[in-house]
C-alpha cells in the first residue's frame, strides 16, 4: 500500500493507428486516457503505454506482454474498434481473452449512441486475462471521456463505474475513485480485499 493508504496500480494504455504509429500525426488516445485516469484516481499509478499499428497479431503480442510480463492490473486500448478492414482491435483482445465480459462493449454503444447513429458500428469488448481487465475503448479523445464516465445530465452510467470492482472480482489492486469524476460502485455487502 501506499502511504495514502492506496494499492499501487500498474494500468497498461494502447493506442491502436497505423498513421499515429507511423508519426502521420501525434497521438491523441493516450493523453486523454492518461488524464482523465489521473482525475479519477486516487491510487498512485505505474503506467505501461504502447503505440502501435494496426496488426493483429502485434495487437495480440502487446496485450499478452502487458498482462503477463509488465504485470499490468488493468489495460485500455483505444482505436481499430470499427468495421474497416484494418480494425482488428477486438478480434486481437478475443485472442488473448480468458472470458469475455459482454457488458462493457453493449453499454459503450449505449453511451455512443447517445450522440452518433453510427455508434452501432463499434465493435469495442472486454476481457479478463489472468488477473488483468482489459477493455477496448473508441479513438477520440472525447468519446473516451464519454465512455468512462457516463452522461449524467443524462442519468447514463459510464463503464469505469463498474471497472473497480471487476478488478477486486479477478483479484487486482483495490482501486479508489474520486467521486466527483467517475464514483466506482460496489455491492453494500462487497469486502475490500485484504483488509479486516
Amino acid at each position: 500500500m501506499s502511504e495514502q493508504g492506496f494499492d499501487p496500480v500498474r494500468i497498461g494504455l494502447v493506442s491502436i493507428s497505423d498513421r499515429a504509429s507511423a508519426g502521420v500525426y501525434e497521438d491523441q488516445g493516450i493523453p486523454a486516457l492518461q488524464a482523465w485516469l489521473g482525475r479519477a484516481l486516487r491510487n498512485p499509478i505505474a503506467w505501461e503505454t504502447r503505440l502501435i499499428p494496426d496488426e493483429q497479431d502485434g495487437i495480440s503480442a502487446t496485450l499478452r506482454e502487458l498482462v503477463d510480463a509488465a504485470k499490468c492490473d488493468l489495460v485500455l486500448t483505444t482505436g481499430g474498434t470499427g468495421p474497416a478492414p484494418r480494425d482488428v482491435t477486438p478480434e486481437a483482445t478475443l485472442a488473448v481473452a480468458d472470458r469475455v465480459l459482454p457488458g462493457f462493449g453493449e453499454q459503450m454503444r449505449q453511451i455512443g449512441l447517445s450522440f452518433v447513429p453510427t455508434a452501432i458500428l463499434s465493435r469495442q469488448v472486454a476481457v479478463i486475462r489472468a488477473k488483468a481487465l482489459i477493455v477496448n475503448l473508441p479513438g477520440q479523445p472525447k468519446a473516451i471521456a464519454e465512455t468512462l464516465e457516463g452522461l449524467k445530465e443524462r442519468g447514463v452510467s459510464g463503464i469505469f463505474a463498474a471497472v473497480p470492482y471487476c478488478v477486486d472480482l479477478i483479484g487486482g489492486p483495490y482501486l479508489e475513485t474520486d467521486a466527483a469524476v467517475c464514483a466506482a460502485f460496489r455491492p453494500k455487502n462487497a469486502i475490500r480485499p485484504n483488509h479486516p
